[in-house]
C-alpha cells in the first residue's frame, strides 16, 4: 500500500509540478537559444561543464540547460569526455556532472558557419 503524502510533501510536489509546467510553457525558442549558447561556448573552449555554462547564461537559461545538453549530445554535436567534476550549484551538494567537448561533427558545423560568415563579410 502506498504511503500517504504529508501536507508538506504535497505542497513541495505541487510547487515542483508548477515549476515543471512553467518551464514546459516557455517557448521552444528559449531552448534553441540555450542550445546555440552551449554550441558557441563549446567552440571557444576545449571542454566545458554545466558549471561553466551557468556562469554565462541568464537565469532563464538554467531551466533549459539539461535539455540543450541532451539534445546536442543525441545529435552528435557534443560528447562526454569521460571526466566528471563536482557541481558548483549549492542545492546539488556537489554531485558529479559531466564534462563535454565538441565532436568532429560539431567542429565541422562550426567551421562551415565560420566560412559562411567570412564569405558574407567579404561580399
Amino acid at each position: 500500500m502506498a504511503r500517504r503524502l504529508t501536507p508538506a510533501e504535497r505542497l513541495a510536489s505541487a510547487e515542483k509540478d508548477f515549476l515543471l509546467e512553467e518551464i514546459a510553457d516557455q517557448s521552444s525558442w528559449n531552448q534553441f537559444l540555450v542550445e546555440q549558447a552551449v554550441f558557441h561556448f563549446g567552440q571557444r573552449h576545449d571542454d566545458f561543464s554545466c558549471n561553466d555554462l551557468r556562469d554565462v547564461l541568464p537565469e532563464l537559461g538554467h531551466g533549459f540547460l539539461g535539455a540543450a545538453i541532451n539534445s546536442l549530445s543525441r545529435g552528435g554535436i557534443i560528447q562526454h569526455t569521460g571526466r566528471m567534476v563536482p557541481s558548483t550549484q549549492a542545492n546539488t551538494h556537489g554531485h558529479r556532472i559531466a564534462v563535454w567537448e565538441l565532436t568532429a561533427k560539431g567542429r565541422a558545423i562550426a567551421a562551415a558557419r565560420t566560412a559562411r560568415a567570412q564569405q558574407r563579410r567579404a561580399a
